[in-house]
């Protein structure tokens, strides 16, 4: 039997709630500030919860002014907006459906008319669906997954494209599975690769102008998505399979992308980080 790393629970909506969850993630960030992202401007797709409320915050510990994108999960976004305030910084929530390319300009607009440009875009909404088998996946979900997982990153690029200058950073959120695959999230570990792909040919076409992009693949991190994924009796264990023999925090991930849109990674693109709890996965 694997062992038991959380309290078994389950949600019934995509993509979670962070405020049902047992315990709560961790999203603080474990150090002061040093000012790596001071006057910079930031949005976040999927950035009430989880990876993205932790990246929120620790984006804001470092000045930046982060705007989230979320879905309908309106308490979750603004409990991220307090947080992101009490780090003395400028807070923006946008809900709507960031498959839909309209949303994703609206979210692009309304972030560059509070803060007065962009600097950084991170891509990090997403959802996925459990499937024993490919005959289970409809075409309803098989197109609604490739929206919200890849879609909206070429969305979002394409919208904040003309706001980006020398120096901004495009950071896009993929996954373990990209690299080791996922017999019963076929659909989503398809579309991480796809992100893989998106984030080395877009750094590539980006090279010239000074724009950065790069990518973080989580290993099991413990988010909302998770209970509303997979059953009890699996989150019950979540995270034991892998080296470290636990799942990670989102804090642990959230360092890497405040890592990747400073001038820390100032020659790095077209590169992926891997906070996976230890597994080898040579990507």
């Amino acid at each position: 039997m694997p062992d038991q790393t959380l309290p078994p629970q389950h949600q019934k909506s995509q993509p979670g709630h962070e405020s049902e969850m047992n315990p709560k993630p961790d999203y603080a960030p474990r150090f002061p500030g040093a000012g790596r992202l001071a006057g910079k401007s930031v949005v976040i797709t999927g950035g009430d919860s989880g990876i993205g409320r932790a990246v929120a915050v620790a984006m804001a510990r470092e000045g930046a002014s982060v705007a989230i994108v979320y879905k309908e999960e309106h308490e979750d976004a603004q409990e991220t907006i307090r947080l992101i305030e009490a780090e003395g910084s400028r807070g923006l929530a946008i809900a709507g459906d960031v498959g839909q390319e309209a949303l994703c300009r609206e979210a692009v607009d309304k972030t560059v008319a509070a803060f007065g440009g962009l600097d950084v875009l991170v891509n990090n909404a997403a959802e996925q669906h459990q499937v024993e088998d490919i005959t289970g996946i409809s075409e309803q979900q098989l197109e609604r997954t490739f929206r919200t997982n890849i879609f909206s990153y070429f969305f979002m690029a394409k919208a904040a494209r003309p706001h980006l200058k020398a120096g901004s950073s495009i950071i896009n959120t993929t996954s373990v599975t990209a690299y080791k695959g996922s017999p019963q999230l076929l659909d989503y570990s398809s579309t991480k690769g796809a992100i893989v792909a998106f984030t080395r040919s877009l750094s590539m076409a980006l090279a010239k102008d000074g724009v950065r992009v790069n990518a973080v693949a989580p290993g099991p991190i413990w988010t909302p998505l998770i209970p509303a994924t997979f059953d009890a009796e699996k989150v019950k264990s979540f995270g034991s399979d892998v080296p470290m023999a636990r799942p990670g925090q989102p804090r642990e991930v959230a360092s890497a992308y405040v890592f990747l849109a400073s001038e820390d990674a100032s020659y790095l693109s077209g590169q992926v980080i891997h906070p996976n709890g230890g597994t080898i996965v040579n990507g």
